[in-house]
């Protein structure tokens, strides 16, 4: 039986407060879940060593940044620790009209601007297990120095406050469970009601279908 051929794939947000894990999460998300597509930001951040420009960011100043945010070319758009990031309007459309599942990385600001643009988009809402765990894991960055993680646990709790905006909310404890609570989202979301009367269309229209009288 052939699916209809109306496309539409599913916008999910993930937010989380840095040192919750989230990096690493979507790397095996996408490792696991087929027809799952990360959409890259761009960002006014200094590139990072080891980063990769249209790999990890798309790299643009803050000119460059503010003439796209004018263009109206993104979906979702904020500053975050002094640095613009945004998210293509263009490619997530393409990518949803092809049929894939696309998953923003951004930050609770990013997330609520994308609930009021897609109704329909899902946003979840990762968490660490505990404060203390929160403040090992951004101290063993070793990147930082104490001032800076300090500010960075406050801008932590500010964001997690935001947690009840989501439509899920997964704690990130056990990587493991983390990575399967994750994946089941993305898996139930491709079975909603409205997207599969899309999808099967033609299927569904044929179960229903009256019985042909009998003579």
């Amino acid at each position: 039986m052939d699916q209809s051929d109306i496309a539409s794939g599913t916008l999910y947000t993930l937010s989380a407060p840095s040192g919750a894990g989230k990096t690493t999460l979507v790397r095996a998300l996408l490792d696991t879940i087929e027809g799952l597509t990360l959409s890259v930001s761009h960002t006014t951040r200094p590139r990072r060593e080891g980063e990769r420009d249209g790999i990890d960011y798309h790299f643009v100043d803050e000119s460059t940044f503010d003439r796209m945010v004018a263009e109206r070319a993104f979906l979702e758009h904020a500053r975050v620790f002094g640095n613009q990031y945004g998210t293509s309007r263009r490619v997530v459309d393409e990518h949803l009209a092809a049929g894939d599942d696309v998953l923003l990385e951004i930050d609770w600001q990013g997330a609520r601007q994308v609930r009021s643009a897609v109704a329909d988009a899902v946003s979840i809402f990762l968490l660490p297990p505990s404060r203390e765990a929160l403040r090992e894991r951004l101290t063993g960055r070793g990147q930082d120095p104490d001032e800076v993680i300090g500010r960075r646990m406050e801008a932590a709790i500010e964001e997690m406050s935001h947690y009840t905006d989501a439509d899920y909310v997964v704690i990130n404890d056990r990587f493991e469970d983390a990575l399967r609570d994750l994946t089941a989202i993305v898996r139930a979301g491709r079975v909603r009601c409205a997207l599969q009367e899309r999808r099967w269309r033609s299927l569904i229209e044929a179960l229903l279908a009256p019985e042909p009288s009998v003579k």
